[in-house]
C-alpha cells in the first residue's frame, strides 16, 4: 500500500507547473447509487494519453507529468496543420504498475519494475480522428470504454494514512452491499497543490462489475 499511495498522491504536484491555468471538463458519469461519502458511477467512454515512466516514485510523478503536459501544450501535431494546446482536464490519474504479494491484504501491492503509469482524459470535443497526435513516441493515446466505479469522496490532504483508511472504508463498504471489485484502487485528486486543504476534493476509486 506503501508504493501504491506515495506514487498516486504525487500525481498532482506537477500542477504547480500549470501556472494559472485550471482545468475545465472533468470525466462524465451518472450517479447509480448513493450513501453518504460513497457512490456507484457509470463512466462514460473517454480517450486518454498515458505515460509509462520509471524511477523513484517522486522522480517518476513528476518526469511523467511534465511529459503528458509537454503534450498537450503544443509538442503534437494534426494532419496536414500545425502544433496544437489541448485544454487541461481533471482529474489527473497516477496508477503503480504493479503486482499483487501475499494475500495477507487486499490492497497490499508493491512496484513490480518501479513503472508508474499516468493519464490525462482528452476533452471531449475531440475523437481518435481529430486528436492532435504526441510527437514524443513514449506517449499513448487509447479509449477507455465505460466503466461502473464505486467511489469514496473526501476533503483534505490525501497522505498516505487517509488514503490508506479510505480505501479500507470503501472495500468495506462493497462487502457490506455485496459488490465484488473487479480492479485496484485508484486515487483522483483534483485540486492544484496550493488549495486549502478543506476545500480540496479527492476521490479513491475501485471498479466493481455490475
Amino acid at each position: 500500500m506503501r508504493f501504491f499511495v506515495k506514487a498516486l498522491g504525487l500525481g498532482l504536484l506537477g500542477l504547480g507547473l500549470m501556472g494559472t491555468v485550471m482545468a475545465t471538463e472533468e470525466p462524465k458519469y451518472d450517479v447509480l447509487k448513493q450513501d453518504g461519502d460513497f457512490e456507484l458511477r457509470q463512466y462514460a467512454p473517454m480517450m486518454v494519453a498515458e505515460v509509462t515512466v520509471r524511477g523513484s516514485m517522486d522522480n517518476a510523478s513528476g518526469k511523467a507529468f511534465r511529459v503528458l503536459a509537454d503534450y498537450i501544450f503544443g509538442n503534437n501535431r494534426v494532419p496536414g496543420g500545425t502544433n496544437t494546446e489541448i485544454a487541461m482536464t481533471t482529474p489527473v490519474t497516477m496508477t503503480a504498475q504493479a503486482e499483487k504479494i501475499a494475500m495477507t491484504s487486499p490492497v497490499t501491492m508493491q512496484a513490480s519494475d518501479g513503472a508508474w503509469r499516468m493519464h490525462f482524459m482528452m476533452p471531449s470535443q475531440y475523437n481518435m480522428e481529430t486528436l492532435p497526435q504526441p510527437n514524443n513516441p513514449n506517449i499513448t493515446i487509447r479509449e477507455l470504454p465505460s466503466q461502473h466505479y464505486a467511489v469514496i469522496r473526501f476533503s483534505g490532504f490525501a497522505g498516505e494514512a487517509k488514503v490508506a483508511e479510505k480505501t479500507t472504508a470503501l472495500r468495506d463498504w462493497l462487502e457490506a452491499n455485496n459488490i465484488r471489485p473487479s480492479g485496484e484502487p485508484e486515487l483522483a485528486r483534483y485540486d492544484p497543490p496550493w488549495t486549502l486543504p478543506f476545500l480540496r476534493r479527492n476521490e479513491v476509486k475501485i471498479a466493481y462489475q455490475p
